[in-house]
């Protein structure tokens, strides 16, 4: 990170100093183990204790928070710490990535294909035919675009992806390694004889702007039209999403979530890991879902919270979950009543 003042870094987060605003920022640290001359964030409570030891110079603190004790290291208060402390990290990273635009000598690259010259195609890289390349995109190591892919600016794909025929990719998307896009539906016709004859899967994968999608994640083409991952998604690592799915804007969802085929999850969903989601349903928007839920049929109010197997409201499941804690005392109760119960 390049030194910079605390008075100046409250300039760019439009934030207020409390300290000595000469003081000046090298690093970036965790508040429980940040260096001298770190700036570090304090955004959850749980963490406040360490805020009174940490060694690092500055802490983003929000307007509201009062110390109980004195702190050494100078504040600058802002609405929200995380989301600053979250905004000085990507000018950091933009500052540490100093890209050589150019194609290394082991890659393929289609003669039909449409790459600008500011591009950085790695390693063993495949650019198949008719691949068109926005400009400043990074293709990674062992990458494998497809015939007819089309992807925005400022894309990074990472070492290991597959991006397969005919998908579309919006602008600044991010696909993490070994990810897949375009892999074929699981689409099987049922014979008389009970063996299964395979459906061809016809359609694409589209992204819109400002996707990212994890590590290891296998996005489906559709049978015929597209699979759908609307503008500012955020996948996270080992997610299978089936072919024809509709995933709605801005809608995050953690790893080990499965999503079946031609379900529709609508926009600021939130989605826990390992939730499993059955297919041909539709998800209001707003909707969130505890992890390891399994969610069977459509959700059509906006904006509740849903947890168990089938899922029902997240309310209603506390209230059932202190039942279900009571049940052996319920069922010694039961006994005993049982054996008071005059005989004839």
């Amino acid at each position: 990170m390049k030194e910079i003042s605390v008075g100046l870094l409250a300039q760019l987060v439009q934030g207020e100093v409390e300290g000595n605003p000469d003081l000046r920022i090298t690093g970036v640290g965790k508040i429980e183990s940040a260096s001298s001359g770190d700036l570090v964030f304090l955004a959850n409570a749980k963490y406040e204790s360490h805020i009174y030891e940490t060694k690092a110079i500055a802490a983003l603190v929000s307007h509201d928070f009062k110390p109980t004790k004195p702190i050494s290291c100078a504040l600058v208060r802002v609405p929200d710490p995380y989301l600053a402390f979250t905004l000085l990290l990507q000018e950091y990273e933009r500052q540490m990535k100093k890209y050589d635009w150019s194609i290394h000598s082991t890659a393929y690259v289609d003669p039909t294909a449409s790459v600008p010259e500011r591009v950085s195609i790695g390693a063993m890289a495949y650019i198949g035919p008719n691949v068109e390349l926005g400009e400043g995109c990074v293709i990674d190591s062992h990458v494998s675009i497809e015939s007819d892919v089309v992807l925005g600016a400022n894309c990074h794909i990472h070492a290991g992806a597959r991006i397969l025929r005919g998908s579309k990719v919006g602008n600044r998307c991010v696909i993490q390694a070994n990810a897949v896009l375009g892999s074929e539906g699981f689409g099987f016709a049922p014979q008389a004889d009970g063996s299964y004859q395979p459906i061809p899967q016809l359609g694409q994968v589209t992204l819109e702007d400002d996707v990212h999608i994890g590590a290891n994640c296998t996005i489906d083409r559709a049978t015929m039209g597209t699979t759908w991952i609307r503008t500012g998604v955020k996948l996270d690592n080992l997610i299978q999403v089936a072919h024809n799915v509709e995933i709605g804007a801005h809608t995050v969802i953690a790893a080990q979530t499965g999503i079946a085929g031609s379900t529709k999850i609508g926009t600021f969903s939130k989605i826990g890991g390992q939730v499993g989601i059955s297919g041909h349903i539709q998800l209001a928007s707003g909707t969130q879902i505890a992890a390891q839920s399994g969610i069977m049929k459509s959700i059509v109010t906006p904006n509740k919270a849903w947890f168990g197997s089938p899922a029902f409201e997240l309310p209603d499941y506390l209230k059932s979950s202190a039942v279900f804690r009571k049940l052996p005392q319920l069922w010694k109760d039961v006994e005993v009543l049982k054996k008071q119960e005059p005989k004839n």
